[in-house]
């Protein structure tokens, strides 16, 4: 054994060992550079998961790729890495999905999620040797995360909302007269969103209700108001919907 060790530390094993280290410096610089801009928004998943992730997803792949006899003793890793790539995108959807979050009707982490499956995908390509591929994917990953945000909100769009309503004790809530008060003030109530429950004898109603016109419609603060002195209302939630 202490003899393979030398082997790795000279001639074929050496140039191997140093291009597999080269090739995990650049995963986990490109990986970094993709987290940054979670990290920067306040996201759970920063930096240092994006580096891991592209790091692994490089260990993992880089050595299918490398010459007949590189590493030592002789060994052959050449070869077909299909089974490793498809292991890697395996393990990173269960890592994906533990960052995906339902809160209501919204959803968080649906970009967190899709950015660390492009991050390994970035240390698939360096680990197969497509390095100038990684570099564009992770620069393209960076830019669509950054330039998408601001005209996401500059594109012509419909905002959700999620509404709660709970009725005082005696009131008989009508479903058609909440649906023209809410088209009065610029939106319009998803009708098989609709879920009603009942407790302390207490109606209430919970469903989606969609900005027909961005300028036209009242903005949630100005909503809040109105439906604070509305008669029959006790409590009331509104969430926008996040996706």
């Amino acid at each position: 054994m202490f003899e393979q060790y030398l082997q790795q530390l000279s001639g074929s094993g050496l140039a191997a060992n140093g291009l597999i280290a080269l090739n995990l410096l650049v995963a986990l610089l490109l990986g970094m550079l993709v987290g940054y801009e979670r990290t920067y928004h306040g996201r759970a998943a920063g930096m240092r998961t994006y580096g891991l992730v592209c790091m692994a997803s490089t260990a993992l792949t880089v050595f299918g790729h490398l010459p007949p006899g590189w590493g030592g003793a002789g060994a052959s890793t050449a070869g077909d890495s299909t089974p490793v790539v498809q292991g890697v995108v395996t393990g990173i959807g269960f890592l994906c999905a533990g960052v995906i979050m339902k809160d209501g009707l919204s959803i968080r982490g649906l970009t967190t999620a899709a950015s660390i499956w492009a991050v390994a995908a970035v240390g698939v390509l360096l680990g197969t040797g497509f390095h100038v591929a990684a570099i564009l994917l992770a620069l393209l990953c960076v830019l669509s995360m950054w330039l998408l945000r601001g005209l996401e909100t500059r594109l012509p769009a419909r905002a959700t909302l999620d509404i709660t309503l709970t009725f005082r004790e005696g009131f008989q809530p009508d479903l058609d007269k909440v649906t023209a008060i809410a088209k009065a003030r610029g939106y319009h109530v998803l009708r098989d969103s609709v879920t009603i429950t009942f407790a302390d004898d207490q109606p209430a109603w919970r469903f989606s209700a969609v900005a027909t016109e961005r300028s036209r419609a009242l903005s949630p603060t100005l909503l809040a108001e109105e439906l604070s002195v509305f008669e029959g209302i006790s409590r009331f939630g509104i969430t926008p919907v996040r996706n």
